[in-house]
């Protein structure tokens, strides 16, 4: 049985696909997220913040966030940047997993130099105002993608995935199962085996022509 302790670190060792792949309820954020740098994994907590086109939320919720917490921002444009080096260098001395912006950083430089994983839409030189009252810790709809503050995302260079902690402990030993046995079956390949010695493409694809539903399987 999956504990709350040890839920993150076996998240931290395993792809999204492997997760989805177990999974496929898991909810998938939108692939126009990317990361600043490739390469890095994340997994960590929701703390959310709606920007509407100003920091102040992002400022707010930087400052209630916390060690292992990933701060989700909903920009509400993409004209210009609502987060670059003085909030990235803020999360890392707070000891943030991450920063994931539906919307433009800056100061990408800076922030690829950062060991903090960051995601976003794209970059822009210029940052919103910081006039409006701060809207924190509310549910999110990215691109139609429900977040909600204390569920659990996972990223990696294949994209971002979120769901509850319920859904992700549910998730983690299918995902280890098919980690381990796909890195099996990749040696068998780089040892010389066939792509089609290691699934059943032949019978899947006769049950398909016979109108049977078939199944499609690595093994």
């Amino acid at each position: 049985m999956t504990t709350t302790d040890d839920l993150l670190p076996r998240l931290a060792g395993l792809s999204t696909t492997s997760l989805v792949d177990a999974s496929p309820s898991l909810r998938v954020l939108p692939a126009r997220l990317r990361p600043v740098v490739p390469g890095r994994h994340l997994v960590g907590r929701v703390v959310t913040a709606r920007a509407n086109r100003d920091l102040m939320s992002v400022i707010h919720a930087l400052r209630d966030a916390g060690p292992g917490d990933v701060l989700v921002v909903d920009a509400g444009g993409d004209e210009r940047a609502v987060a670059g080096e003085l909030f990235g260098t803020e999360a890392l001395r707070r000891g943030l997993a991450g920063i994931v912006v539906l919307g433009r950083s800056r100061d990408t430089a800076t922030l690829a130099g950062l060991p903090l994983p960051v995601w976003s839409t794209g970059s822009a030189p210029n940052a919103y105002p910081a006039t409006a009252l701060p809207e924190t810790g509310t549910t999110l709809d990215l691109d139609g993608v429900r977040v909600d503050p204390g569920e659990i995302v996972v990223g990696d260079d294949d994209g971002l995935l979120v769901g509850s902690r319920a859904e992700l402990a549910a998730a983690v030993d299918g995902a280890e199962a098919i980690e381990a046995r796909e890195k099996a079956l990749q040696a068998r390949m780089l040892e010389g085996a066939s792509l089609f010695e290691v699934m059943n493409y032949d019978e899947h694809l006769a049950a398909l022509r016979d109108g049977r539903p078939g199944g499609l399987a690595f093994g």
